[in-house]
């Protein structure tokens, strides 16, 4: 059953209203709507619009940097930053991989992850494999999380095992996400897992960190 709060939360995303989208989750949390329910049906619905409209280049760079803004003003709606629980579970590396410019759902994750008490070390978008390797050596990281809209980042993301056993990383967990990447398997990947939405991806973490599923 459509929730009209809810449609009026993506029509703001996809509109880039930062205003009207914080409004709209405000009168949602209000109504007793969780979190998790908000992001998967109000953002991740307006994301994968978005994305439909990167894919056929049908949008323009104002619209997406606009709807960015209005996706990260709901984010930090539901999770100010200073919240979150001190205690660290592990660290997470990110990268968006070079060619792909796209990072709202980079961006969602890690606000997810640090909320839920991870460290994260964002890498950005367009990042080099060899920028992302060097950073998981110095950090230690407990994943890698490689996000990718454009199908160019896959060669890269298949041969990234490869390059990080190369240099003894080969025990940290590789995950994948994005809506090119999700649609494709681990295995054809090369890659421990891959997630559906971001919550996927936390879950995933929590299961390798030992604290098991939400």
């Amino acid at each position: 059953m459509s929730n009209p709060t809810m449609d009026l939360l993506v029509t703001a995303l996809l509109d880039g209203d930062q205003a009207q989208a914080i409004t709209a989750t405000r009168n949602l949390c209000d109504a007793g709507v969780g979190h998790a329910q908000i992001i998967l049906d109000g953002v991740e619905t307006a994301m994968v619009q978005l994305d439909a409209k990167c894919t056929v280049e049908a949008f323009n760079l104002l619209e997406i940097m606009l709807a960015g803004r209005a996706v990260m003003g709901v984010m930090k709606e539901l999770y100010p930053p200073g919240t979150r629980s001190p205690q660290t579970k592990g660290t997470v590396v990110l990268a968006s991989l070079e060619g792909d410019i796209h990072d709202l759902g980079k961006n969602v994750l890690k606000m997810i992850l640090i909320a839920k008490g991870y460290r994260v070390v964002d890498c950005g978008k367009d990042c080099p494999v060899e920028k992302l390797i060097d950073v998981s050596g110095q950090e230690g990281p407990l994943a890698i999380g490689v996000s990718g809209l454009l199908t160019s980042v896959i060669p890269q993301v298949r041969r990234l095992r490869e390059k990080m056993t190369e240099r003894r990383l080969g025990n940290i967990s590789i995950m994948a996400g994005g809506a090119t990447l999700k649609q494709a398997s681990a295995e054809s990947l090369n890659v421990d897992f891959v997630a559906e939405t971001a919550f996927d991806g936390v879950s995933h973490l929590e299961y390798i960190a030992g604290g098991g599923n939400e």
